[in-house]
């Protein structure tokens, strides 16, 4: 999707078009907060319907930040946190690593991408898969990889305990949360 938008032939057409009005470029708040609640959903690969669920139960957390609450559900998804551990390069990868039953949470085979990671659980790749192509290069993997501060990983590099709720800073999302809930508050 964003690919074509890469090429030079698309840069010099963008720059030779009329500047085209506000409204057009997602300008109003409408725009803006739909623009918003898209990046989110192609960015963590969720339907409309998953997504709007997570809206929902975060807004109706009493007593918390819905916007926090938002960010706190997206990333203790389980194909989210395989992504985050440096198991995988994409969240789309660590979906069907997670679909096709190549991780454990707490030695258990977990294959829905959508189960929540909480605090003090284990995730694993399991040990009849370390030895598949998929992790041939998982101690090169593992000095590129950015530990996250929720996480901690066991000496094999196999696996990781969750020593916290998994959880992004304002500055590593890019989306707004804040946004999206105002767009389902409608």
């Amino acid at each position: 999707m964003f690919e074509k938008c890469q090429t030079q032939k698309f840069q010099l057409a963008e720059a030779r078009a009329p500047r085209r009005t506000r409204a057009k470029r997602g300008g109003s708040d409408y725009g803006v907060q739909l623009l918003e609640k898209q990046k989110a959903r192609f960015t963590y690969g969720l339907s409309e319907n998953q997504f709007a669920r997570y809206v929902h139960e975060a807004m109706e957390q009493r007593g918390a930040d819905s916007a926090q609450g938002l960010l706190s559900r997206l990333e203790s998804r389980l194909d989210n946190v395989v992504y985050r551990l440096g198991f995988t390069k994409t969240r789309r990868a660590a979906r069907q690593m997670v679909s096709h039953g190549h991780v454990q949470v707490n030695g258990r085979r977990v294959t829905i991408p959508s189960y929540r990671v909480s605090g003090s659980e284990v995730v694993s790749v399991r040990h009849e898969s370390r030895g598949s192509a998929l992790f041939a290069n998982r101690t090169e993997a593992m000095t590129e990889t950015k530990t996250p501060q929720w996480a901690e990983f066991q000496a094999d590099g196999f696996g990781a305990k969750i020593t916290a709720q998994p959880m992004t800073g304002e500055t590593e999302s890019p989306f707004n949360a804040a946004t999206i809930i105002q767009f389902y508050s409608r």
